[in-house]
């Protein structure tokens, strides 16, 4: 069985794959090539479904997507659906990790809490959607460490480790992480509603 993962990320694709494959033996997880459609919505759930949509349209195919982003408590939830181009349109992720790195300069550990969220979410050809969340809640470090993951994973250190989730092996953080949970979630979801309409 065969479903696209809507996403131009590389980085992506490959950890959605290792998520996957233990839960779904046989699914062959496609990367998108089609056009990225306008993240126009307010929420993470609005943007994964716009994702899906775009993607099931375009291939025919059912499609996943995710929308994620890091969450600090002191800054009221942001950057949150922001999170890829806080730091400026380019999305480059060290602008990003330079900007909220500034942004908490002065705040002390207890102040640093914070989580990942991400909402997964399932398109099908014939309408059909269901969008379920995932959290991995830790706290802001105050200095990148490590050279694994992407995004805020280097300045992300979760609850539980004493390391970022940059500096996590893939295996634990496949198993852990706000992406694995959400589509651990999803993973039932994906193989009822396939089985009924496939």
């Amino acid at each position: 069985m065969r479903v696209v993962l809507a996403t131009h990320n590389a980085h992506k694709v490959e950890e959605l794959r290792r998520i996957l494959a233990p839960m779904l033996p046989g699914l062959e997880v496609l990367a998108y090539d089609g056009p990225e459609p306008v993240e126009n919505g307010a929420t993470f759930t609005e943007n994964a479904l716009i994702k899906a949509r775009a993607a099931a349209a375009h291939t025919g195919l059912p499609a996943i997507a995710d929308d994620s982003g890091v969450c600090v408590d002191v800054l009221g939830g942001a950057p949150g659906i922001f999170s890829a181009r806080w730091g400026g349109p380019a999305r480059d992720s060290e602008e990003n990790l330079r900007l909220l790195l500034w942004q908490l300069s002065d705040m002390t550990d207890e102040h640093r809490a914070g989580h990942f969220t991400c909402v997964a979410a399932l398109a099908l050809p014939n309408g059909v959607e269901r969008a379920v969340t995932g959290e991995w809640s830790g706290r802001i470090l105050r200095e990148p460490a490590g050279a694994g993951g992407f995004g805020y994973d280097p300045i992300f250190q979760p609850d539980g480790h004493d390391v970022s989730a940059a500096e996590l092996p893939a295996d634990v953080k496949n198993a852990e992480s706000h992406r694995a949970v959400a589509f651990a979630a999803l993973g039932p979801v994906l193989t009822e509603l396939l089985a009924n309409s496939y």
